[in-house]
């Protein structure tokens, strides 16, 4: 029978201050006792993204609150837990600092082990958590600041086999919103824009699907839907609902197309694949699930509940309890990283930055 453990996981990577707690007890998936979320959605509405420092401070002053609901809703003290995992990057430093230094002072006042876990392994092994996914299996990581392919082999062995060089397409979606003068966060307002639609009328280019590999581009992307808002603008001086609606539609269509086909070679690339995963905020789009979905074919395909696409504590706390389990566990020396790759022997992206790859 499997040791009964339990972990408090903390998240605030980026504009959401997570909490939960997850056990794994005599069942191979593990329960969620809690998952508690605080957004900043309203704070960072009037400047159309993410503010970091102001992210940085909602972080400071909501997480005890988040940490104290989710043991509350548990129905456990902190002396019950087993451990503490809290994302250790990458992600927004303030923010990360935020959580990191939080958890190390519980760890510190309790004695419970300290496990620093990377964001993007958290999104990674969340369908070993809600369907207990043999390794290795193919995933498409797909949020608001990143997209790659990984091959999971295990809870600290990740094989890249491609990712965006600019823009993620969470990242795309934003920018679409704030283009056309939709609310953010864009993925949501764009997808309900894109169902009355016509996905045909802009020819939008696919990038990067004239060359092989596994690697995607989203930023040309952007830059020809602002081209044809620019040219419907000064045609008519304006855009209407429909041409607001058939923007988002063609937008929306070329992500899902750029997306089917590199997972498609994806799945080429990886036959052994036990199954095929996706994760992120972008894997909430059901345009884009569907399509995903007929890709898949054969291959068992999955995708976490929408409560779970998004960034949240319990993926944390999941990930966590797989390290705890192999036995890796951190001290008070553990660093907030802005930057932290999956598979640190694959060659930076060509997008990645002067400091390094991001993801």
């Amino acid at each position: 029978m499997t040791q009964s453990l339990t972990v408090l996981g903390i998240e605030s990577s980026c504009d959401d201050t997570g909490a939960a707690v997850v056990r794994l007890g005599d069942r191979p998936e593990g329960r969620i006792l809690s998952n508690v979320v605080a957004g900043q959605t309203r704070l960072h509405a009037a400047f159309g993204g993410v503010v970091p420092e102001i992210a940085a401070r909602a972080h400071a002053e909501t997480l005890d609150h988040v940490i104290e609901e989710a043991l509350r809703r548990a129905q456990l003290r902190l002396l019950d837990i087993d451990a503490i995992a809290v994302t250790a990057g990458p992600g927004l430093i303030g923010g990360v600092l935020s959580g990191v230094m939080m958890a190390k002072g519980l760890s510190a006042a309790t004695g419970k082990p300290l496990i620093g876990v990377n964001h993007l392994a958290g999104h990674a092994l969340t369908p070993r958590l809600t369907d207990d996914l043999r390794f290795p299996y193919l995933m498409l990581l797909v949020s608001g600041g990143h997209c790659q392919f990984l091959r999971v082999e295990g809870p600290d062995a990740f094989k890249r086999l491609g990712g965006t060089i600019d823009d993620a397409p969470g990242e795309a979606f934003d920018k679409c919103a704030k283009l056309l003068g939709l609310a953010q966060p864009g993925g949501p307002t764009v997808e309900a824009e894109a169902t009355a639609g016509d996905a045909r009328r802009f020819a939008f280019p696919r990038p990067l699907l004239d060359r092989p590999g596994c690697d995607m581009s989203f930023s040309g992307l952007k830059t020809a839907l602002m081209r044809a808002r620019d040219a419907l603008v000064a045609e008519q001086g304006g855009l209407t609902r429909r041409d607001r609606a058939d923007l988002c539609a063609g937008f929306q269509a070329a992500i899902a197309d750029v997306l089917a086909e590199k997972s498609r070679r994806a799945l080429a690339d990886t036959p052994d694949a036990t199954a095929f995963a996706v994760a992120g905020g972008v894997a909430a789009n059901a345009s884009i699930r569907t399509r995903l979905t007929q890709v898949a074919g054969d291959v068992p395909f999955t995708a976490p509940p929408l409560s779970l696409c998004t960034d949240n504590a319990a993926m944390i706390a999941w990930a966590g309890l797989e390290r705890l389990r192999a036995g890796h566990t951190d001290d008070l020396t553990l660093s907030a990283r802005p930057r932290w790759p999956l598979d640190s022997h694959a060659a930076p992206l060509i997008g990645s930055g002067k400091r390094g790859a991001k993801a």
